[in-house]
């Protein structure tokens, strides 16, 4: 694993040092956990964003809504 020096503010640094009590084992192992956390947010606000325009691109494009609702007659219930 790759180590990387970084600074926090003192409010940061006291939460830090409760690791114990929030269930980890160590300080990297919460700001690992955070980092991945946020990592998810992020990539939940694209994928959003993302059927946003898709959404957008549908109601414009009548050969795509054609297409889609076709689609959709032969999928499954």
């Amino acid at each position: 694993m790759q180590q990387a020096k970084i600074s926090f503010e003192e409010k940061q640094i006291k939460f830090l040092d409760k690791y114990g009590e929030l269930g980890f084992k160590d300080k990297s192992s919460l700001v690992r956990s955070a980092i991945e956390e946020y990592r998810k947010i992020i990539e939940r606000r694209k994928l959003v964003e993302s059927a946003k325009l898709y959404g957008e691109v549908y109601k414009v494009d009548a050969e795509l809504k054609q297409w889609t609702d076709s689609a959709m007659e032969e999928w499954p219930e």
